[in-house]
């Protein structure tokens, strides 16, 4: 049987602890993308990473805590097959139905002021995406991009 591209050997990995307010999504996006560029991906693939970042931490921040004192943990895991894997994680509310959830226009923003496409946004930009929830327990993202070969 064929080893899957996305469970490869762990190369590198680096943990992150934020506390979940906006101020920390552009700090977020910007330390992951800087601990994947040691595997040299192509400037547009930085910029899918740090997109789906951006939208998995700003649903943390939305979403999870529901206007409360929160944390949000970042594991990032580069694989050998020039693979990053990064676990998004939080202590929140959690998703009632993840399925439902990942529909696109789903939302639960009752104002209207958010537009249900996270996590089509973050499945656009990314190779694989893993969705774990449980209610009052909190949520789990796993995201998974593979940096093609670069030729020399």
């Amino acid at each position: 049987m064929k080893k899957s591209i996305f469970s490869g050997k762990v190369i590198n990995k680096m943990q992150l602890k934020l506390p979940a307010l906006s101020a920390n999504e552009g700090m977020a996006r910007a330390t992951v993308a800087a601990f994947c560029a040691q595997l040299d991906p192509s400037a547009i693939e930085l910029a899918d990473i740090k997109c789906a970042v951006s939208e998995a931490v700003t649903n943390c921040i939305v979403h999870a805590y529901r206007h409360e004192d929160g944390l949000i943990y970042i594991t990032v895991s580069l694989l050998e097959g020039r693979v990053a894997k990064i676990e998004i994680r939080d202590r929140g509310c959690g998703i009632e139905d993840v399925k439902e959830a990942r529909q696109p226009l789903f939302t639960t923003d009752a104002a209207g002021e958010r537009s249900g496409m996270g996590f089509t946004v973050m499945e656009s930009f990314t190779d694989r995406i893993s969705v774990t929830s449980k209610p009052e327990k909190g949520t789990k993202i796993v995201l998974y991009k593979v940096f093609r070969s670069r030729d020399t």
